[in-house]
């Protein structure tokens, strides 16, 4: 349920209704714009008369909410919601590109990658310390020792990184040294890891998972926001069908959908979505047409011999040139 006081209404008569809505057993959470005040309502609004609270002579309506998540809803907050990372505006028509290898795998490589996305125009490094793997037998990061090269990084580069909290047990320790903690695709429904990120300090990015509707997406956001924590970025990097060419399909109607039904930023992973480093250019480009907040994506100064993920990692210079023509696009719009 969402009250929508009138314009011009006093802080008194706002603060008043808040408190009504307590007495009433709700939990409101209000958003006070310039000219506007709004209170969702969470908790069990069953026994809310809504005629009650419209008879209130400062309220402008009251409206029921159809979906399940409230705190994700753009009717709980009608404007978009801004997340700074570092003085990086993600959300609210700002396009932040986030890229770097899929995996932590050297110094080496981290802080030559690192340099070259930084000079090429990218807002944030990205980096795998901790890497869920469909195989056991598969590269799985480089743990803490990942997580210190990457603030190594961060700190000659001055760019906030982003990398992956797997469990709730490593949690603190990538809270620790990382801006933005992801949660992944394979975790979306990871009701513990999202609970423990919902207490965190820090924006999260969680992604998509491998075969989830928008609304199971939201409602994982919602998981996160029900803790105490509004700061959550979405990522759509493809989706499960039955297509075998590209590695996930990418569901570009995401981004639409999720502005319509929701406040919070969402980025599109191209990388993760094609499997294809040859599909990142046009698909990166499709994303900003349809008003993607920003892009991930994966970066490889040698991806040829990149313990994870080569297939799907631009080289530098492609880099350079995808940026290059995602500025002129960007410039139209």
């Amino acid at each position: 349920m969402v009250v929508i006081m009138k314009s011009g209404t006093s802080l008194e008569e706002i603060n008043k209704m808040e408190r009504r809505l307590e007495e009433l057993g709700c939990n409101p959470h209000k958003t006070q714009g310039e000219n506007y005040c709004i209170f969702g309502l969470v908790g069990d609004t069953t026994k809310v008369d809504m005629r009650q609270i419209e008879a209130n002579i400062n309220v402008e309506r009251v409206l029921k909410v159809q979906h399940p998540f409230k705190l994700a809803n753009r009717l709980f907050h009608p404007e978009d919601t801004i997340i700074d990372v570092g003085g990086i505006k993600i959300g609210g028509g700002n396009v932040s590109i986030m890229a770097g290898p899929c995996s932590v795998e050297s110094e080496e490589q981290l802080m030559s990658i690192a340099r070259s996305v930084k000079s090429l125009g990218a807002h944030i490094l990205r980096g795998g310390a901790y890497k869920p793997r469909t195989s056991p037998y598969s590269f799985q990061g480089l743990g803490e020792e990942g997580l210190k090269l990457l603030k190594k990084a961060k700190d000659e580069t001055g760019m906030p990184i982003v990398t992956e909290a797997m469990c709730v047990d490593n949690f603190h320790i990538v809270e620790e040294y990382a801006d933005i903690i992801q949660i992944g695709a394979r975790n979306m429904q990871n009701f513990s890891l999202l609970k423990r990120a919902g207490k965190s300090k820090k924006p999260v990015l969680l992604k998509r998972g491998l075969s989830s509707t928008i609304e199971e997406f939201l409602m994982s956001a919602e998981y996160i926001m029900a803790e105490g924590n509004p700061n959550v970025i979405l990522c759509e990097r493809g989706i499960r069908t039955f297509e075998t060419y590209t590695r996930n399909t990418l569901d570009i109607s995401a981004v639409p959908a999720i502005k319509e039904l929701s406040h919070l930023p969402i980025i599109v992973d191209p990388s993760h979505a094609s499997g294809r480093w040859a599909m990142i250019k046009p698909l990166s480009k499709a994303a900003v047409a349809v008003g993607t907040d920003g892009l991930m994506i994966e970066v490889h100064n040698d991806p040829e011999h990149a313990l994870s993920d080569g297939a799907q990692s631009l080289k530098p210079e492609r880099f350079g040139q995808l940026m290059d023509e995602l500025n002129k696009i960007m410039a139209i719009h």
